[in-house]
């Protein structure tokens, strides 16, 4: 049964897993499937003091709002620009005297843009808040209990001015964020900084083999389109030929993780079992835990069994080390977890590949990019062996790892990486995204010396030398 359509999708009854959304017509790689803006989107509590509160970009010293001493923003355009969503905010921040945590005021926003617009902004939007799903019933009790203190810090928060709203229909706000709030990140898609909600982005179920993505496009001010001028929209990108009619999906969790534990991590956040395809039937659950053989002999369960506890007590001790700054420390475990894996652990194994991303980005942090440079190797080869080849995830870490070989002078080993990244991302982020342009500035930096390297690799390794020692190295 068809509910609704936008575009080139339309509203359907999944079955189970309630209502989703499919195409009705045929979507390529690549190709915008649509796009929206935010319903509600408010910065983290821990960085509110570093981010624009209204186009999410980080700042050095950005522009304070007088009135509330809370909002953060650019300079007095964006601050202009995000009065209407932010003045009601600010009356009740100042009213308070300091601001709640970012589940009540992402709350707040979404209540005080429903007494404007009611639940339903656009046209385009497919669905309404109301009709999205709390799953209030499925929640654990520390769960429960979490909601229901934040439903009690909004009612303190709340203006008696502002139109009243009963406790079971503020839970259900609260619930709807909790399951499908959607991290919003800074300009360059490098670190979440927000929490958003997007009705129509909420209708996408979830496949751990999706066949889209979600990247946050900030918006063109150029577009003719006024819908496409925000600074807080997301795209959904098809990451493959979609059939005419196919449901949309997407992936809520990182598929670098088993079966059962991507269904345990969804079922606690999101509520449901996943019955997908690569759940059900455990697809390359074998090559994430797979064994090295040697002479066509296995090693035995016991010496898998100690080194894999080794392995998970190891990553614990280096993710402490990392967390204080003990960057040294972190290297010395990583060496000690290698060496005992290695010999035991075939190369697309999860906690040999964990260790691989850790070393090679606190050694390239050192800058000891030769060693960086190596372990980043061994980890795109496993990564390559698990990802889609069109994930997101996969297409940033093979930039960092191109990245870390230009570093490390290995400029053919790198150009080819950041080649391939550049690929990727034209898919996952489309040629105007900021890291899109970013690698193809890379792409034509590396290009240019790949050609010096080829014609004279004397020269070009006497000026990477002069390079590097007046500190001009690009930095990771």
């Amino acid at each position: 049964m068809t509910l609704q359509k936008k575009d080139a999708v339309e509203v359907f009854a999944a079955g189970e897993k309630g209502r989703g959304l499919r195409t009705t017509k045929e979507m390529q790689a690549g190709e915008v499937v649509f796009t929206e803006a935010s319903f509600a989107a408010v910065v983290f509590d821990s960085l509110y003091l570093q981010v624009c509160h209204n186009c999410f970009r980080r700042q050095a010293n950005p522009h304070r709002c007088a009135q509330c001493k809370f909002a953060y923003y650019c300079d007095r355009t964006c601050q202009r620009a995000a009065w209407d969503e932010h003045k009601l905010e600010c009356a009740a921040i100042r009213q308070q005297g300091r601001a709640p945590s970012e589940n009540v005021r992402l709350a707040a926003r979404t209540l005080w843009r429903m007494q404007r617009h009611t639940s339903k902004v656009s046209d385009g939007q497919l669905t309404t808040l109301d009709l999205l799903e709390d799953h209030i019933s499925d929640m654990a009790p520390e769960d429960l209990k979490e909601l229901q203190v934040d439903v009690q810090k909004f009612l303190e928060y709340w203006p008696r001015k502002s139109k009243q709203f009963g406790v079971e229909y503020i839970s259900h706000i609260f619930g709807v964020i909790k399951c499908n709030g959607f991290t919003v990140s800074d300009q360059k898609g490098l670190q979440a900084v927000g929490v958003g909600i997007f009705p129509n982005l909420c209708l996408v179920n979830h496949d751990c083999w999706p066949n889209c993505t979600v990247i946050l496009n900030h918006g063109n001010q150029t577009a003719l389109d006024a819908a496409l001028h925000s600074q807080r929209r997301i795209e959904l990108r098809a990451l493959g030929n979609i059939a005419e009619g196919e449901e949309l999906t997407v992936s809520y969790v990182d598929f670098l993780n088993v079966s059962k534990d991507r269904q345990q991590l969804l079922k606690q956040q999101y509520y449901f079992h996943c019955k997908c395809e690569h759940c059900s039937k455990g697809i390359k659950d074998d090559l994430m835990m797979a064994v090295k053989e040697k002479d066509g002999k296995k090693p035995s369960a016991e010496l898998v069994k100690e080194v894999t506890d080794f392995s998970v007590q190891k990553l614990a001790k280096i993710e402490e080390a990392r967390t204080a700054g003990n960057f040294h420390e972190v290297i010395k475990i990583c060496h000690e977890c290698l060496e005992k894996q290695e010999p035991v652990l075939a190369d697309t194994h999860l906690y040999l590949l964990r260790v691989l991303r850790i070393a090679s980005e606190v050694l390239s942090y050192l800058q000891i990019f030769q060693e960086a440079a190596e372990y980043a190797r061994r980890m795109m080869e496993g990564y390559r062996k698990l990802y889609h080849p069109n994930n997101a995830q996969l297409g940033m870490a093979t930039m960092r790892a191109g990245v870390i070989h230009w570093h490390a002078g290995l400029i053919e080993a790198g150009h080819g990486m950041i080649c391939k990244a550049y690929a990727i991302l034209m898919i996952t982020h489309g040629p105007h995204h900021p890291m899109t342009k970013d690698l193809e500035s890379m792409r034509t930096q590396t290009e240019m010396e790949l050609r010096l390297f080829k014609e004279n690799e004397h020269v070009y390794h006497s000026m990477r030398e002069a390079v590097l020692s007046s500190n001009q190295c690009p930095s990771l």
